[in-house]
């Protein structure tokens, strides 16, 4: 199935209205963005900010939306505002194009200046070398994957563009799957106070893209690296999921989407206890099922789920 070749890092959508939570709005203006509507995504997280102003990724998000809006005033607050909050993450902030309209404002390459210097005391005892070779992969898996979907919007999937990416991020992961391998049989699970948060999720990323066999040996690595503050525990829900489906049970969180591919209707893959879905996803930092199925345009009805569950079993096991 399509829908499980890759895993991008992303938040997701959801419709403003008056009386919405902080989630919400957040999710409706990263899907303003996604269509472009910069303007609109821009003062659908100044709303969002109202409520509470203390997440660096939202910030830094709601600065992209001002800069391609044309707001560099509004932009540079937010970015204060993100590395105020603990943004430091100056590699990207220095490459992102959304932020290219505020170079060389002296605002600019002020805040740019003290991210930097955050990220360095940061990062002066880290692994530099390894570091740097996991943000290789980190990156690496990413690309392709950006790639792919902007070709499958273009010309949908199974088509000869869709099909010779694919066959470029099997290779890909196939060359990262070696190099990461390699590392935790050497290193162990790196957490971010070795190596900086990005650097370690690509040991995640490469393993939630692995073989069944890679997925089953390194699970109770990460299930330990988690309990020991190395990973994430949300990132670990999504591992666990894929295992379980991998292995013909059900998923615990509904991190999972699966397709018909004779009809194309998309669905939560077979989940146990739908009922308590939130609950178990909100022990691991993940939101409401409902906020994460809208990102692909399905309405998560629990009642409605339960009696089509029998349906989606057969789903799972014919296809």
């Amino acid at each position: 199935m399509k829908n499980l070749l890759f895993t991008l890092l992303c938040i997701c959508s959801f419709q403003v209205g008056y009386g919405q939570g902080y989630d919400a709005l957040v999710s409706e203006a990263w899907q303003q963005y996604e269509e472009g509507s910069y303007e609109a995504s821009m003062n659908t997280y100044l709303e969002a900010f109202k409520i509470k102003k203390d997440n660096p990724r939202d910030l830094y998000d709601g600065a992209c939306s001002a800069s391609l809006a044309g707001e560099e005033k509004t932009a540079l607050k937010l970015l204060k505002a993100a590395h105020k909050a603990g943004y430091i993450n100056a590699r990207h902030m220095s490459k992102d194009s959304d932020l290219a309209n505020l170079h060389g404002l002296k605002k600019w390459d002020k805040i740019l200046a003290k991210v930097q210097a955050d990220l360095d005391a940061r990062e002066a005892g880290y692994n530099k070398p390894l570091q740097k070779e996991l943000l290789t992969i980190y990156e690496d898996d990413q690309a392709i994957r950006r790639e792919l979907m902007a070709a499958a919007e273009v010309h949908g999937w199974d088509t000869p563009a869709t099909d010779s990416l694919i066959q470029l991020m099997v290779i890909q992961d196939s060359i990262n799957h070696e190099k990461v391998i390699n590392i935790l049989d050497k290193h162990g699970w790196v957490g971010p106070d070795e190596v900086g948060g990005q650097a370690s999720q690509a040991l995640f990323l490469v393993i939630q893209h692995a073989d069944i066999e890679t997925q089953q040996k390194y699970l109770p690595v990460m299930r330990k690296a988690v309990e020991e503050g190395k990973a994430q525990a949300r990132s670990l829900a999504l591992l666990e999921d894929r295992v379980a489906l991998r292995e013909g049970r059900k998923q615990i969180y509904g991190s999972q989407i699966g397709r018909n591919p004779e009809t194309n209707e998309q669905y939560v893959m077979p989940l146990v206890d739908p009922d308590n879905v939130d609950k178990r996803r909100a022990e691991v930092g993940l939101g409401p099922l409902s906020e994460y199925a809208s990102r692909f345009g399905l309405e998560w009805d629990v009642e409605d789920y339960k009696k089509r569950l029998p349906e989606y079993e057969a789903w799972q096991e014919k296809y």
